[in-house]
């Protein structure tokens, strides 16, 4: 098997609800067994850190799945693979497979990017930017206008710039990766 590293996505598996974690370490053990590791690259079960108010007014931190009964993993589909993971111990199917030997449907990018993000799989982008500082756009229809900043949305990753349109101040939003600081 050769890995072209094309049609590398983020595929979900179901499993039983309550075995994630035993299907996750299968899966692991399986890819190292069968020399898999070009093909598949991550499994992932995601997991949430809540704090819970006990009856004493104390708060305890408590771990959640939110996705009960699903494994996330980052591999190419192919043939063995498929297989491979399909037969895995405690693994029901694959999410967006009508069975019958057809291949699963990936997650989008816009589906995965949150489960990353809470799982801390992917940081969140951080900007060195306050509220008053200048500037430019590096993109987009407004690409080298320069202005001040109005607004920073760090969980949509937005920035609120108000900018100089035929002599009138007017507020406009863009993304993290489309400006500099002038």
């Amino acid at each position: 098997m050769s890995s072209p590293n094309i049609g590398r996505s983020w595929y979900v598996v179901q499993s039983y609800s309550g075995c994630e974690n035993a299907v996750k370490a299968n899966i692991e053990r399986r890819v190292e067994s069968m020399n898999m590791n070009e093909f598949i690259f991550n499994v992932l079960v995601p997991e949430e850190k809540k704090l819970e108010k006990k009856k004493n007014g104390e708060y305890k931190e408590i771990i959640t799945k939110p996705f009960p009964g699903y494994v996330f993993i980052d591999m190419i589909v192919t043939d063995e693979t498929w297989f491979m993971i399909r037969n895995t111990p405690m693994v029901t199917g694959f999410l967006g497979s009508s069975g019958k030997g057809t291949k699963p449907v990936p997650l989008s990018q816009e589906e995965i990017d949150p489960i990353l993000k809470m799982c801390g799989v992917t940081k969140e982008k951080k900007i060195d930017l306050n509220v008053g500082d200048s500037v430019q756009i590096t993109s987009g229809p407004f690409q080298n206008q320069v202005g001040r900043v109005e607004e920073i949305d760090e969980d949509k990753e937005l920035i609120k710039i108000l900018i100089d349109v035929f002599g009138r101040l007017t507020p406009t939003e863009v993304g993290f990766d489309s400006i500099k600081k002038v």
